[in-house]
């Protein structure tokens, strides 16, 4: 009896050293070299993925900084919009050679902004052709960020070179978060 334990203790431990020589626990060269690339190729993967990120964090970072210095160039602040939108209009009339007319604003809140309003100003102009064209182009080349949304022109005056103009101009005007409403 004794006999047989040994010789089964003899063969489970022939056994063992078998699957050891042959199949071992932590895999074969083969398969720990596959594994190793597999590994390798899954970090170039998130290698790649994170250069990408970084340039992605780059280029919001870079419209984030040129959005502000656009919204701080062209967009008047509401505490000074009317002042510098009538001395804006002003000073290109002067330059046009046109006489202004009447000015209104009026505004519209911007869906999904806190901060921004559109102004719309209605403004009469006179003068002669030259000239109305002229202050087209320094509306169209202003630093204030104005858009002309559209131009009417009235029958001109009996004995006059006067053309007049009625002008719808858009432009945005910036405030503090909440002073919209007021």
């Amino acid at each position: 009896m004794a006999a047989r334990v040994v010789l089964g203790l003899l063969l489970a431990a022939n056994l063992a050293a078998a699957v050891v020589a042959f199949k071992p626990f932590g895999g074969s060269a083969d398969d720990l070299r596959k594994e190793q690339s597999q590994l390798q190729d899954q970090l170039a993967a998130a290698q790649a993925r994170l250069a990408i990120s970084k340039k992605l964090v780059g280029k919001v970072n870079v419209a984030s900084r040129e959005g502000t210095d656009f919204l701080d160039r062209y967009v008047v602040d509401r505490r000074v919009a009317s002042s510098t939108i009538s001395e804006e209009l002003n000073r290109m009339a002067k330059a046009a050679g046109v006489l202004l007319g009447q000015t209104g604003y009026s505004f519209q809140q911007i869906e999904g902004s806190d901060t921004l309003q559109m102004w719309t100003i209605n403004v009469a102009v006179g003068g002669n052709y030259q000239s109305l064209m002229k202050f087209v182009n320094l509306v169209d080349k202003s630093s204030r960020f104005l858009i002309i949304e559209s131009m009417q022109t009235a029958a001109p005056q009996q004995n006059s070179q006067v053309q007049p103009v009625q002008f719808k101009l858009d432009t945005f005007v910036r405030a503090t978060a909440g002073s919209l409403d007021e």
